[in-house]
């Protein structure tokens, strides 16, 4: 959690906007008026938030309720600050559902480590999908606009999400976005999310999907040392795989163990560089999104009737 990484005592800018997003503060906002506080950091002195193996003398902090480790804190009081964080989050998360269930907005969250490709990968789906759909995205990163600036060398509308100290985007972050980008009704936004296979994991942006991308240059055991990600995702993007032939990579292993880690991933492999694969994800894309358009009629057509019941 961000307890332990430090994430958010920085400034956060969004093309057109500074924000200081650290501990405290609020924001008005287009989806809702919301007090966004990350909670007080009190200081309490617990020597038992780490364990030893006796065998092997490794150390396994994050072992009490909170799953995190934090100098000064107690887990109790880890608790209570991850509960305070991810609550004001989801609220947000759902205004953000909210807003682009009624606008038919399919909204996918990249999530990746860093040199996945997915940046890669995104302008390919982007040069490739933007004939027939409208597309836009909103980057996130520490620093710089590169990947927006390359984003929108496709001619698609981009914003650059700049975190500063933080590790991931958060749902108020893309609420604010939002309002410069204004994305079309029935439109896909991609959301790039900071390169990070941890934080990332914990946070709604209010998202249809979380898609992991993997890189084959990684190695196939990353979905065991980052559970909560790829537990997370719904698809699993396995890119690079036209480096198969120069690397000791097990596929097949690296997809069981995703799916001992989630059962119900789907798995596509996919080259970014040489076009590989990449037509089976843009049927997902397209696939997944008239679903969400078909949930989000019936659900206009439930509020609808409730209407008329009521009156």
């Amino acid at each position: 959690m961000c307890t332990t990484c430090g994430c958010g005592t920085g400034e956060v800018k969004i093309e057109g906007h500074d924000h200081h997003h650290g501990h405290d503060h609020s924001h008005d906002h287009s989806h809702g008026d919301h007090e966004h506080s990350h909670g007080e950091q009190g200081h309490s002195h617990d020597h038992h938030h780490h364990e030893h193996s006796e065998q092997s003398q490794d150390i396994h902090y994050g072992t009490g309720p909170a799953h995190a480790h934090a100098p000064g804190l107690s887990q109790s009081r880890m608790v209570e600050i991850e509960q305070n964080i991810l609550g004001k989050n989801d609220e947000y998360a759902k205004e953000n559902r909210r807003f682009f269930t009624e606008n038919g907005i399919f909204t996918l969250n990249l999530v990746s480590s860093p040199g996945s490709g997915k940046t890669t990968l995104l302008t390919r789906t982007i040069n490739d999908l933007k004939d027939d759909l409208s597309l836009s995205v909103i980057e996130g990163d520490q620093q710089t606009t590169h990947d927006a600036e390359r984003i929108r060398e496709t001619g698609v509308s981009a914003v650059q999400i700049n975190t500063g100290k933080g590790c991931h985007l958060d749902a108020h972050m893309v609420g604010h976005a939002m309002e410069s980008l204004k994305p079309d009704k029935g439109s896909v936004l991609f959301v790039e999310n900071v390169g990070n296979l941890v934080c990332p994991a914990a946070f709604d942006l209010g998202e249809a999907h979380k898609v992991a991308i993997l890189s084959v240059t990684e190695g196939e055991d990353k979905p065991l040392k980052y559970p909560d990600m790829f537990f997370a995702a719904d698809i699993m993007l396995l890119n690079k795989i036209d480096l198969l032939p120069y690397l000791e990579f097990d596929v097949e292993k690296c997809i069981e163990y995703a799916r001992r880690v989630n059962p119900d991933i789907q798995v596509l492999q996919v080259s970014a560089t040489t076009g590989e694969g990449m037509d089976t994800w843009y049927q997902w894309v397209q696939a997944s999104r008239q679903m969400r358009l078909i949930g989000r009629a019936d659900i206009l057509s439930s509020d609808k009737s409730q209407k008329l019941v009521s009156v």
